[in-house]
Parts: structure tokens; sequence; C-alpha cells
């Protein structure tokens, strides 16, 4: 993916905006500076006797030191936060590499790089070609007026391939947690022709994604999502034996709670960045020379960068440990804030390295690009209610892309965080007493429903709710939470107490990371490649994973597959599909239907 950079960049108080996008302001929503940028120029030195002096509500810090490079930071004079400058270029590069699928194919148009057609497909441009006959295959073959080159139309999705037929295996074996040597013995094809085929059927779930997406889900009035967000990580396997560090990267996911359909998910890897020609780019381009926000190659990790983050392990944030739910809540607050980036929330170790083949990106920077993403997507939503895990990234992320919808009030965000470490037997006991108390609760009340029963309770408990952590942040512990979110706690970042108890209770009450956790199950239970490993021990304290990836582009491309799949393919107990809930499809999509998609031009 080409970058681009302004030399003139390092020059300014802040980045710039680039392509409508900018962050850097203070993420409190509570605070009037919130979306609102700190002054291009200030004045510096003593006042002069005559003239006006341009004064700033913020102050630019430097930021940390940290080896070889430096974070600068705004500092609020109103509530005192101060949140670390972005790259809003950065942040452009991962929308566009996250959204690529929605944009319209042009459409087949001159090969010939030196014709004034080559930049004008046969749709926009259906002067400057003409028909010129069949291809063997029945394909419409063109040819351009001014140069005289040929070019025919795409009729079939599988042009080219021998055994099309086997397609529909591979898609289903690769869906229903077949390890590769399995699904090559079953289908008799060979590990190279598997790879193709997971490239073919990974082009057409974007293709046929893309356009069902684009007509449909930005084309509808929908007038309200209820939305989590969370993260999940993958483990890539070491490819040499000199070296037998693994690859940790993260995918940020996000679903609608009530029809289960997902909106993305996606990987912090780019694989169309070498690391090798990036690496010298970056030291021609002086990216080492100038602050973190203003660099070409901001959005990914550089040699020298994940050298020094490891050199700063021993002084990180202590690792989280299973405790009561206050003081997770607490530990991830105080993480947070000795953290040189508080919303760099990527995890380095001195057992993990970066990918030889593309490039990691900081994670924040695609938690940035996804929400921009959702962005455009929600555009015709009434209103959105966002549920996220307790993460620095993707509250800043959130914030900050949607200020003017929180300030306008269509838009809500909420932490949800919940105690994973109970076994399955605390989980059962904890729940049977959550019954007897709501039998309790509803005999007491006959007339009552149990969502009744529950707002009562929720309403009781906000007033009486407490500030944790370093902000203030007022949380709210469920009274009857579900066995699969055991002791959970809520707590609305984006409270302007304007709604009546009634609606504040019942968004409280919808509050769970329930949509995108089940995705998450489902990643876990149907992809071999992404299970949660099992691990065997090899040499120097480090694991190898039995069924990972080597490659992190093949999990990308699973990913990607696999949601068009749950999304459209996949029926629930109520024999509909997300999509269908959601009102993007009327049945449920065949294997066939991705397949032998073709997109319209």
């Amino acid at each position: 993916m080409a970058v681009i950079s302004s030399p003139d960049q390092s020059k300014l108080r802040y980045p710039s905006e680039v392509n409508s996008i900018q962050v850097n302001f203070c993420r409190n929503p509570l605070c009037a500076n919130f979306g609102h940028t700190p002054a291009v120029k200030v004045s510096r030195g003593r006042p002069q006797k005559f003239g006006v002096r341009i004064t700033d509500t913020y102050i630019i810090s430097g930021g940390r030191k940290k080896i070889g490079r430096n974070i600068p930071s705004l500092i609020c004079k109103l509530c005192r936060q101060s949140p670390t400058i972005k790259s809003n270029q950065a942040i452009s590069e991962e929308h566009r590499r996250i959204s690529a699928y929605l944009r319209k194919s042009a459409g087949p148009r001159c090969p010939n790089i030196w014709c004034c057609n080559h930049f004008q497909s046969v749709s926009d441009a259906p002067d400057a070609y003409q028909a010129f006959g069949k291809t063997a295959a029945g394909a419409q073959r063109y040819r351009c007026k001014d140069c005289g080159t040929t070019l025919s139309v795409q009729t079939k999705s599988t042009s080219g391939q021998q055994q099309s037929h086997k397609n529909r295996t591979i898609f289903s074996l690769l869906m229903n947690k077949s390890p590769f040597r399995r699904i090559c013995e079953v289908a008799d094809i060979s590990p190279s022709t598997l790879y193709n085929r997971i490239d073919f059927l990974h082009r057409q779930c974007l293709a046929f994604a893309g356009e069902r997406e684009r007509e449909k889900l930005l084309g509808i009035d929908i007038q309200r999502l209820h939305v989590s967000i969370d993260r999940q990580d993958y483990v890539v396997n070491w490819s040499n034996r000199i070296d037998k560090r693994n690859v940790t990267l993260t995918a940020m996911g996000s679903a609608d709670n009530l029809t289960g359909f997902v909106f993305g998910m996606n990987l912090n890897f780019d694989g169309n960045l070498n690391p090798e020609v990036t690496e010298i780019d970056a030291i021609n381009n002086g990216d080492y020379d100038v602050d973190l926000p203003y660099r070409k190659y901001a959005r990914v990790w550089l040699k020298s960068d994940y050298l020094d983050a490891l050199s700063q392990i021993k002084s990180k944030a202590k690792p989280l440990v299973p405790s009561s739910l206050s003081e997770r809540i607490e530990t991830k607050y105080a993480n947070s804030a000795v953290r040189e980036d508080y919303e760099s929330t990527d995890e380095h170790s001195e057992e993990t390295q970066l990918p030889r083949n593309g490039m990691q990106t900081h994670f924040e920077y695609t938690v940035y690009g996804h929400f921009f993403y959702l962005r455009e997507l929600f555009k015709n939503v009434g209103k959105v209610r966002f549920y996220i895990d307790q993460d620095s990234a993707i509250r800043a992320a959130c914030l900050s892309s949607f200020w003017d919808r929180i300030r306008a009030r269509t838009v809500d965000a909420y932490y949800v965080q919940i105690n994973k470490d109970l076994t399955n037997e605390a989980k059962l006991k904890r729940q049977s007493r959550i019954r007897e108390a709501l039998k309790r609760a509803m005999a007491a009340h006959p007339t009552y429903t149990e969502e009744e029963i529950q707002l009562m309770f929720i309403r009781a408990r906000m007033a009486k709710m407490k500030p944790i952590g370093k902000w203030g942040d007022m949380w709210l512990r469920h009274p009857f939470p579900r066995m699969d979110e055991p002791k959970k706690a809520v707590c609305h970042l984006t409270n302007y107490d304007d709604y009546n108890g009634e609606h504040a209770a019942r968004l409280y009450y919808r509050a769970t990371l329930a949509g995108i956790d089940r995705f998450f199950m489902q990643v876990r239970c149907r992809i071999c490649m992404l299970e949660r490993p099992f691990k065997s021990p090899a040499r120097a304290g480090r694991t190898y994973f039995a069924y990972n990836a080597y490659n992190p582009e093949i999990i990308v491309k699973l990913l990607g597959i696999f949601r068009v799949f749950y999304n459209y393919v996949a029926v629930g107990e109520d024999k509909m599909t997300p999509a269908m809930r959601l009102g993007l499809a009327k049945g449920p999509i065949k294997l066939e239907d991705i397949i032998y998609f073709i997109p319209e031009v």
C-alpha cells in the first residue's frame, strides 16, 4: 500500500488533517475541548505592546523520552488529561486498508500503461472501446480504440482453474476445523493448490461482501445498533530454526449484539509491505530523526522501535493476575497509566519477534482504522451504542472517531469488564445463586417481568456507583450477569447525565460483549489454524504450536473468509443467518453463490 508523507509535518504543532481525519484533541467527552483541536500557532515570548496575542487551551508536551524516539502529547488546560499525539496519515492508511473491500472495482480497462485509456474502464468510457468478438470461453472481448490492445470481461470466477468442482469441498473443510494436510488428503490436492484456492476463496468472499455491504449496509436506514467490540490474539509459529521466537498478532472485531452480524475482523498486519524495503526507505526518509506521529511509516513497527520496546519490558506494567473484579479494573487503569503511550497496548516479550513477511502495524492504529471504517458503515444508523472491552486504545479510538456524534447524542460508549478466570463449576454456582435471588425478587414483585426486576436493581445500584481509576470513571456492578459473563461491571464513558433513570438503566442492562465473543468462540472452534493452541515444548523455553500458521497473511485470509461464512452462510437455532436478521439477505447464502460470484462492473 502506498504511503504519503509531507516533509513539513514535523514542523507543525500537531499533524494536520488527512482525508477528513483528525484525532488530536482532548479525548474527555465531558471537557469543552473534546473534539476541538489546538491552535495551529501560538504567540511566544513576551507580549508585544501592540498586537494580538494568540493563546491556546492546550500545551504541546514533548512526551517521555525513549531510546531513539519521542512520544509527544497534548495537555488539555481545561481537564488536565494528556492524550498522546497520533498520525492522521497513518490512521487514514489503516482505514483505507481495512475498508478496501467496499470500493467498487473499476472493471476491465486497457492493459497498456502508456495508453490514454489505461485509466478509463469499459463501463466508465464505453466510447473508448469497441466490441471485438468473444473468447473461446465465451467472454466478451473489447478492443481499445486508441492503441488497439484487446481485453476481455470475466464471465466465470473460476476461469483457468482445473478441477474447480473441488472448491466447495475445500471451502467447507476450511470452515469445519480440518487441518491443511487432511484437506489435501480429502480433496486430493497438493498443498500449493490448497493455498491457491484459499487466495481464490478470500478474493471471492471480499468481492461478495463488498458488493452486498456496499449496496445494502451503506444504503439502508437502521434505527439503532448495539455493537460489542473486543480483541483476540493469534500466534504465528517461527519459521527459522535459528531464531525460534513466535510472532503474536492481534485482531480487532466488532459485532451487532442483537443480530450477531460481524462488521469487521482486522488483524494488525499489512502483507503488502516488505520489511527490508520499508526499513531502508524509513532510514532514507529520516523517520528515526522525527517524533513518531510525524513519520512516513508511523503505523508499522520498525526494527529499532521494536528493540526499544523489548528493552522497556522490565519497567512496563505488571501482568494482570486473577483477582476480584474491582481489582482487575483498577489494575488495567494502573497498567495503562505507566505505559509511555497509554493508548499503545501492543504486548511484546523476549520470546516474540516481528513478522519476516509483511509488517506488523501498531495495534492502536489498526483500532483507529477500524473505527473510522465503522463510522463509514454507520452513516445511516440513527443511534449506535458501543460496548467495548476495557482497553485504552479502543476507548481513545472510539471517542476520537465518533466525537461529533457523541456530542450530538446519537452515539454512546460503555466499558464492559468481566472476570474471565472463573472455572465452569464456579460459574454454575454463581448462576444458581443469581437465579434464586431473581426468583425471590419476582415473588416480592409479582406484577413485574424479569426484565423489569433487573432494571429496578440496576437503578438502585446506579445511585451507589463509585469512581475507579485515574480518570474517576463510574462503574456499575451488574446485579444479574449471564453465565458467560460472570461478575460483570459496566462504565458509561459518555455520560452527560441527560438520560432519565429508566433510559440509563436500560442501556446498562443491554451492556454485553456477547456478540463479538460468540464470533471469537466460533473462530476458535471452526478454524483449526486459529484454535486455542495445544502447546508442545521447544528449546530455549520457547513454544511451538502444532497447528498454527507460519505466515501471518494466511490468518488475514482465513478471518476474512470466515467472517463472510459466519454472516451469510451459517444459520443459528432460528434457522437464520446474521445477515438475514440485519436485513442484508433474504435467506442463507449457498457456498456456490460465493464461489461463482461475479461482481457487477
